[in-house]
């Protein structure tokens, strides 16, 4: 946690730096101040620990946050909308995809997105739109636009770190074997985004119905959130009802724009 590991938002007992006496008596107590959303957010990504072990069937982890690049787009996106301390609704999705938050930092935001709508300069080659990226700003833009919508909501993964297979986008679930592996490690991805972000706890979101059973699963035997709403994932909607992209926009609108305070 970070009042543990990194000494912040804690509260420390020191000593008078008058008292000339045995250090035990009369406490001075020095209140340090919560660090922001953001710098708790980037403190989450850098310090995230990679599997202790290969995982099985020769699935590959890579955290995007450890490459300078990328690191500088997270620390300029999050002080520019993650800032200031009110809470958010979380919602997650599976686990960062190789051309969306895998390539950005920055979880369903590809490039593209990333300089047009969000803002934010990169040396990123603009590639095609990420599917699920294209969707995400597009319900965004219809509840005011990202500066709106990040103030409510926090974009995430239930695994923080990018998975793949022979070079292709891995899901967590995709495999017994490596949900197995890493479920200690989403349980804990999941309690620190809640406790250190300080997430609103009586709702979550899942993008993606059968990632949703995992984080009701999860959130069962954690007992984080009041109740976890489900939407169908952004890719899943692009890729196979595209031609019903504005009732699905609706959807997701009807849903979040319902969560806000």
């Amino acid at each position: 946690m970070l009042g543990a590991g990194g000494g912040l938002g804690r509260i420390r007992l020191q000593r008078s730096a008058f008292f000339s006496g045995p250090a035990y008596p009369c406490p001075t107590l020095l209140i340090v101040s919560m660090p922001d959303f953001a710098t708790r957010m980037l403190h989450l990504l850098r310090s995230f620990p990679l599997p202790d072990s290969p995982l099985p069937g020769s699935v590959e982890v890579r955290r995007s946050a450890e490459d300078p690049a990328v690191a500088g787009i997270i620390t300029a996106f999050a002080q520019k909308y993650y800032r200031g301390n009110g809470q958010r609704v979380g919602i997650f999705g599976i686990n960062p995809g190789r051309f969306g938050g895998g390539r950005t930092g920055v979880a369903f935001t590809d490039p593209v997105a990333l300089t047009d709508i969000c803002g934010i300069a990169h040396s990123l080659p603009k590639q095609r739109r990420e599917l699920s990226s294209e969707f995400v700003y597009q319900f965004i833009a219809e509840l005011g636009g990202p500066t709106p919508f990040y103030e409510h909501f926090f974009l995430s993964s239930i695994y923080p770190l990018e998975l793949t297979h022979a070079g292709k986008n891995y899901n967590y679930y995709d495999s017994p074997a490596v949900i197995k592996a890493l479920w200690p490690d989403m349980r804990l991805s999941l309690t620190e985004q809640a406790e250190q972000l300080h997430l609103r706890r009586d709702v979550a979101v899942s993008l993606g119905r059968r990632n949703g059973e995992f984080l009701r699963r999860l959130n069962d035997e954690l007992g984080l959130f009041d109740r976890i709403e489900i939407l169908d994932h952004p890719r899943f909607l692009m890729q196979y009802r595209r031609r019903f992209l504005a009732e699905n926009v609706a959807r997701y609108v009807e849903v979040l724009g319902g969560l806000l305070p």
